[in-house]
This record gives structure tokens, sequence and C-alpha cells, in this order.
């Protein structure tokens, strides 16, 4: 080592420099393995100062994922920001842009759902989008959200838009055509500003179609078994991303085996056969490994057979534990409406709060007299609840990672 010393001394080497050199001998075992050690003179020159080597260590790469980014941009918001971001506010057709300013500006709600009848085509819903997305930080700009199934289900119509089929009509093309026909009607969504479509419906229907209110009687639902139902679910996905929107999967992990439905009754609302091995959920499994759909939205009924105490959307079985842990999704998990018949007997301002913790991250909102309660309920239980906090700030970085993989967010 003083012959290391005497080198770095000879070249003009600075002493931090030599320390380096001298505590790499150190560390490798050339002196101690000798059982040498080192002269007083030696160690003055060569003992590692502690202060010189944090100087000098390299930082950690930075990691500009849109999870590194996400985690940096929630680690900068306050709580406020945090709970605002896991809103998703409804603007009913008819309504002026407007209403929702003081949300999204003041309360930092972070997503919108249009929804209703809005028939007036795409010029029209765009110009809603951009009034909207104006009261929204340049930065943190809203995930914009519509119905847009097909059939009975489709909110946005008018100029513009396709007459959708039903999704059961859909289940007899091919899955290239449907893909193709998904890439479709996703850029006329693109084109109204709209970037994420709660679709497609992933349920199976079991037994009588008629019977079941929700999907079957409907036409919600592809009309096939869960194979068929996950390969067009998977076509529609990957048509939607062709455009640039996103997908939500729904209603998790199905309801296609009650007969009530959730928006409307409490009724019927129990399913008694869906298992956490089957193939109802097996289709929506599928659609998650092979299409990486943006959201998932849970289902309001409740499950005898995984949790019978809670609605899958209340239920961290269902979510934390199968959808999250057993089938590793670690996208954003939203809810089917909050302002539901179906959880009308849980106070308006619990309603997020046991919803984020069972997993949850976004709490659709079909009714905007709720918006504030749930907001308010989300930032109370943040304040006096440190896991929580922590809970609705993971919440808030999935979130915002979809943001981030959107560039609605930079």
């Amino acid at each position: 080592m003083a012959l290391v010393a005497l080198l770095c001394l000879a070249v003009g080497v600075t002493l931090s420099g030599c320390v380096q050199a001298g505590s790499s001998a150190e560390n490798d075992g050339s002196s101690s393995s000798a059982g040498v050690r080192p002269s007083q003179s030696e160690e003055a020159v060569t003992s590692p100062d502690h202060r010189d080597h944090t100087a000098t260590a390299v930082p950690a790469p930075r990691d500009d994922s849109p999870d590194g980014k996400a985690k940096r941009a929630v680690a900068a918001m306050s709580l406020e920001e945090r709970i605002g971001q896991l809103i998703m506010a409804p603007l009913f057709a008819g309504n002026d842009p407007s209403v929702l300013r003081q949300l999204i500006a003041d309360r930092h709600v972070g997503s919108i759902l249009l929804i209703g009848n809005w028939n007036d085509g795409v010029a029209s819903v765009r110009a809603a989008a951009d009034a909207l997305q104006s009261y929204a930080p340049n930065g943190n700009r809203l995930l914009i959200t519509a119905d847009q199934e097909g059939g009975l289900v489709q909110h946005l119509q008018g100029p513009g838009f396709d007459a959708m089929p039903s999704a059961t009509d859909q289940g007899l093309m091919d899955t290239d055509t449907l893909r193709a026909s998904a890439a479709a009607w996703g850029t006329q969504l693109a084109q109204a500003g709209v970037n994420v479509d709660l679709a497609p419906v992933t349920d199976t229907v079991v037994g009588d179609r008629a019977s079941n209110a929700p999907v079957g009687a409907l036409d919600r639902d592809f009309g096939l078994g869960a194979d068929g139902n996950a390969d067009h679910a998977i076509a529609f996905v990957e048509g939607l991303r062709d455009a640039n929107v996103a997908a939500s999967i729904k209603h998790y992990p199905g309801l296609g085996a009650v007969s009530g439905n959730t928006d409307f009754t409490a009724d019927g609302i129990v399913d008694s056969t869906t298992a956490l091995d089957g193939p109802e959920i097996g289709a929506f499994s599928r659609v998650i490994r092979e299409a990486r759909p943006a959201m998932v939205m849970m289902s309001l009924a409740t499950y005898q057979l995984i949790d019978a105490a809670h609605p899958a959307a209340f239920s961290s079985t269902i979510i934390d534990g199968h959808l999250r842990g057993d089938t590793g999704y670690d996208g954003v998990v939203t809810s089917d409406s909050l302002s539901a018949t179906a959880v009308g007997g849980v106070p308006a301002d619990q309603l997020g709060v046991r919803f984020v913790e069972a997993g949850g991250d976004l709490a659709c909102i079909g009714d905007l007299s709720y918006v504030q309660p749930i907001l308010d309920g989300l930032l109370a239980h943040a304040r006096s609840d440190a896991a929580f906090a922590a809970r609705a700030t993971r919440a808030a970085e999935r979130v915002m990672t979809l943001k981030y993989e959107m560039n609605l967010a930079g």
C-alpha cells in the first residue's frame, strides 16, 4: 500500500484518489490475508475518510419508467392532490363542463366519466373534453372515460360515431375483424377526446340469459363460453390500444351468475357458483395476462365461494389477494359506480374508504352528489390513519403510472 501511495504522489494524484486505491486493496483482502497491518505513516495516507467516500459515491440511476416518474410525481403532491387522483367524477349529457371546474381545479379530481346519452356526435364530445382538460394542470391531464360497449350500452352517439353492434353480435365476428372494428371505434373516441373505454364486458353468462339482468338480458357479453369470451375481449382491448385508447375489462370477477342488476337493486346480487379456480374468472385472468388492460373494473356483487362477507369492490380477498396477488395484476383497479343501489346501505363517505382499503385505486361515481362525500371521507381517513394514507398513496401512484404511460402526465 505504501508503494501505491508513493505512486499516487509521484503522478500528482489527489489524496482522495489514493484513498480509493488503498481501500480497494483492503477490500479485496490483499493486506489482511497476508496478516500485515500498515504502518502509522501509511494509515495517515491511506485510511479511508467517510466523508470523502460519501461524497464520491455513485448515485443510484434515475428511474424514468412510468412507474418511477409516477412515484416522484405523487411524492411531490399534497395529500389532497393524491386523494383527488382516486376519483372518477361524472359529467352527464346536457350539463356544462363547468359544473366540474371546482372539483378538478380545487379538489384535484383526476378522472371524468361521460355518462348519459351524448347524441350530438364527436365534435360536441370533443368540445366538452377540451373544456374539462382546461381545468386540469398541464402536467397532469384527465383520464376521460365512457361506457362505449355497443348495442344498448353506447353512451356516445351521433355524427362521427359508428353505431356499434351489441357485444353478443361482436361475438359472432372472428377476432381479427373484431380487433379492426374496435380500432375504428377507438379512433372515434380518441377524436372526441375520450382516452379510456370502460369496456369490454368480460363476464360469462351462466344459465338462462334472460334471467341475468345486468349482462345476458342486455346482450352485453360476447355470448360465448369463457374461452371464447376471453379471445374476443383480448381482441377488443388490443383494437382499442391500436387507436391509443385504454380499456377497462369488467365486471371482475364476473356478473354472469346473478339475477339482479347491481346498478338498480340490492336483491339477487349474490353469486353462489363463481370460484377462484373456475372458468369465469379464468377468462379475466387470460385477458389480463395476454392483453394487459389498463384497468379492471370491480363488480358490486358478493361471491359466496370467495368472500361471502363483502361485495367484490370491498373485498381484499378478491382484489389484493387474488387479482393482485395470485394473478399479478398491478394496473389500475376501478370500481363499478359507487353510487349504485347495490351498495346503498354504506354511508357515502365510507364508500371510497372501503374500496381503497380492499386494494382499489379509482372510485367510479355515477351520481355527482356522491363525489364530495367520497372525497371528504377518503381525505379524513387518510389524515387519521397512516396505514390508509400509504394505501391511498400507492393507489395514486398506479393511477399516475397509467397517465405517464398514456402521455397525459409529465
